[in-house]
């Protein structure tokens, strides 16, 4: 089986407090593969050190077979590895089209040269365009991202990572704060993304979760409890222990 992303042992202390205990994570390529796992399990600690966001303390990460361990986050980000954020960031004064079409001249090179007539982008605005059709946010091109609802923005907020062309994409929490509604529409448009873009997803709404997932990762306590396909893990009696324990502190 061919992986876009390993850790190798990877391990995260601070202060001498384990973090990240020795996590072993293989994303296949095209897979839809959700981290959960009860809060302060370490999920979003874990992305931020696949993203270069945080360096681990020992062990390493592969992306597409290359050992990233020590490579900074926007050279990942060109090799290949994009994520978005629990609170979005976008650019609340321009459009969705423009906030787009920047991050698409940003991955040409060009971003700096965005401010030129319009006729000037003519490639970059087609292919924004086109990747807003794919995110169902052509009917918001001309909106002002501040302007959308908050399922939306969420949603322009990915195409922005997408625009990256990765291939592989992060998610923290997409679906944080947006209405169930919204929260559905936004996590089958991501499933449906082409296959050459494999996705992690990090979520709390196991409906959700189970819905998108070909593979689940159980984080507990900074290590993989266990790994497997959605109705193994739901039939799981320790990932039922540990969600159950949750609920039953609150």
């Amino acid at each position: 089986m061919s992986y876009v992303l390993q850790t190798r042992n990877l391990v995260k202390k601070f202060a001498g407090f384990v973090v990240t205990a020795g996590v072993n994570l293989n994303v296949a390529a095209g897979a839809r593969h959700a981290l959960i796992g009860p809060n302060g399990a370490g999920k979003t600690t874990l992305i931020n050190l696949l993203t270069g966001f945080l360096e681990p303390t020992s062990g390493a990460v592969l992306l597409n077979g290359q050992d990233v361990t020590r490579t900074a986050q926007h050279q990942r980000v060109k090799l290949g590895l994009a994520r978005t954020f629990q609170i979005n960031r976008l650019f609340a004064d321009m459009t969705v089209l423009e906030s787009v079409t920047l991050a698409v001249c940003e991955q040409r090179g060009i971003g700096a040269h965005f401010w030129r007539p319009v006729a000037a982008h003519s490639e970059a605005i087609d292919d924004a365009a086109a990747l807003l059709a794919r995110l169902r946010l052509l009917e918001e091109a001309h909106v002002q991202t501040r302007d959308l609802a908050y399922g939306k923005q969420r949603m322009v907020e990915i195409a922005l990572a997408l625009a990256a062309r990765p291939s592989v994409l992060l998610l923290d929490e997409p679906a944080a704060g947006v209405p169930t509604a919204e929260s559905r529409e936004l996590l089958e448009t991501i499933a449906q993304l082409p296959s050459d873009v494999s996705i992690v997803l990090i979520e709390h709404d196991m409906d959700l979760v189970f819905r998108f997932a070909d593979r689940i990762s159980v984080l507990v306590s900074g290590a993989i409890l266990t790994e497997g396909e959605p109705k193994a893990i739901a039939d799981d009696p320790r990932v039922q222990e540990v969600y159950l324990g949750e609920a039953g502190h609150g």
